[in-house]
Order: C-alpha cells, then structure tokens, then sequence
C-alpha cells in the first residue's frame, strides 16, 4: 500500500512539474512574439462591441491596447443614425469633421504593425479614425484594419482611408462580427510573417 501511495504521488509531482514547464514555455513565446513583433491594436469603440474585437486582437498579437476616446463622449443620442441632426449623422455627412480626441500615449515609432480598429458608419469609419490618423503619423507603417458592423463590408473602409492616407501602407482589413479567437489568431499570425 506505502508504494503504491508513493508512486501516486511521485506521479503527481512529475505533472505538476511538466504543466509548470509548459506554462513557462508558453508565457515566454508570448513575450517573444511581443518583443520581436513590436505591434499595437488601437481601437474607437462607441458601444463596446469593437472594443471586444480589439482586446482578442491584442491577445492573439501579444500586442498594446490603446483607445480612441473622444474629448465630448457620445451619448445614445449622438449615435441615432436615424436622426439626421444627430452628432454621429452630422460628422458623417461631413467629410472634413475630425472630432476631438483625447491625448494617447502611443509613439508610432514604437511599432512595426498597428490594427486598428473601428465600428462602420454610413459604410466608412467614423471620422473620430481620421483624427487619429491625422494626429498620429503613420507614415511607412504597416496598418491592418479591422472593423465591426451591423451589416456594412469593410473594403469600402480600406479604399478610402488607403486614399486619404497613400503614404500609410494598408495591408487589407478584416471584418470581425462573431469571429472566433481562433479564425482571428490565424489572421493576425498571417499578417506578422
């Protein structure tokens, strides 16, 4: 009986110790990939559905969260597309408006490949996106788009923010409604390599 329990629990010690090692190995992989691939996701979220999309991009990229926040918050008001005096319809029908933003602290120099992400209005991003855009140079870097959407493709997005910003480097959008982790790990492995 002594050497049975001695067995067991020998057994025991051994998994414990492999599930450590594994752990360690896969915490390590995770740092790599985010030294080595110096990524950043950052994200306008006006109901939290994006800002979900965002935080699995980040996880999946081992990569920095950053959020666009808007100096004036939109309200459930601001955001009736069916009103057309609403703030949100109002912005969108005017293409040069770049609502304010608050300050963050992301250098574009500290990154290679940056997401970013947004929910489609009017089939376009909101311009809170061009203000980032416009405050943040992103010159030479490469920016995947990602987006969510109640129905609205995101390759209307991607050919006229690839307009208004030629010197960025665009490397094609995806749309993430209901996307697992898994398809959306797959997505960002495929634009890291």
């Amino acid at each position: 009986m002594r050497k049975i329990f001695l067995t067991l629990i020998a057994v025991v010690g051994l998994c414990a110790v492999a599930c450590s090692s594994n752990s360690k190995s896969a915490s390590s992989e995770m740092k790599q990939k985010s030294d080595s691939t110096r990524t950043a996701v950052v994200y306008f979220s006006a109901t939290g559905t994006t800002r979900a999309a965002a935080e699995e991009v980040a996880r999946a990229a081992g990569a920095r969260l950053f959020e666009i926040q808007p100096t004036e918050a939109y309200t459930d008001a601001d955001l009736d597309w069916h009103d057309k005096l609403s703030r949100s319809s109002v912005e969108m029908r005017d293409s040069s408006a770049r609502p304010a933003i608050k300050p963050i602290d992301f250098n574009p120099a500290d990154y290679d490949l940056v997401f970013v992400g947004y929910p489609i209005w009017w089939y376009v991003a909101p311009r809170i996106i061009e203000t980032f855009l416009d405050t943040y140079d992103l010159s030479g870097k490469r920016v995947a788009t990602f987006a969510t959407s109640g129905g609205s493709p995101i390759e209307p997005c991607d050919t006229a923010l690839a307009k208004e910003y030629p010197a960025v480097k665009f490397i094609g959008g995806r749309l993430l409604n209901g996307t697992s982790p898994d398809s959306i790990a797959a997505w960002v492995d495929s634009l890291e390599k």
